[in-house]
């Protein structure tokens, strides 16, 4: 089992699964239909892209992560996601895509490390979805200025 790789790939599940509950509890809070379908829609692609990697990892050998970061929260983004909810949408938008910021800072530090030419192809795959998505809400924050 390559633990480099293991670790890295638990690391970005962790990341998705944070991503997954920040846009399920962001849409639960929204009034906006277009902004809650969008939150709705990147919940559900997050939480396929962990699935796909906690596959790979099983694949390879090791434990996929099941959940979300608990210590390393506070450095994700998505944890000013409570205290925005009372901000209306364009807070939440703004919390949305610092979360969304540091996904795909985390995708971009994962291309750097040592990983097996497949792995390797299916991080670069989720990062283009991951760096979509974040231009989406960042589209959508703008769209709220």
């Amino acid at each position: 089992m390559d633990d480099v790789t293991v670790k890295t790939l638990n690391e970005l599940i962790e990341t998705l699964k944070d991503g997954q509950n920040g846009f399920k509890s962001a849409a639960a809070d929204v009034k906006d239909i277009r902004v809650k379908s969008v939150f709705t829609e990147l919940a559900s692609e997050r939480t396929r892209l962990a699935g796909e990697l906690q596959s790979e990892v099983s694949r390879l050998g090791g434990e996929p992560e099941k959940t979300g970061s608990t210590s390393a929260a506070v450095h994700r983004g998505w944890i000013n996601l409570k205290s925005a909810l009372g901000g209306g949408e364009k807070s939440i938008l703004d919390e949305a895509e610092r979360g969304e910021d540091v996904a795909v800072k985390s995708f971009e530090k994962a291309m750097q490390a040592k990983l097996p030419p497949d792995v390797a192809g299916v991080v670069r795959r989720q990062y283009g979805e991951v760096k979509k998505a974040h231009d989406k809400v960042r589209d959508l924050r703008d769209s709220w200025k």
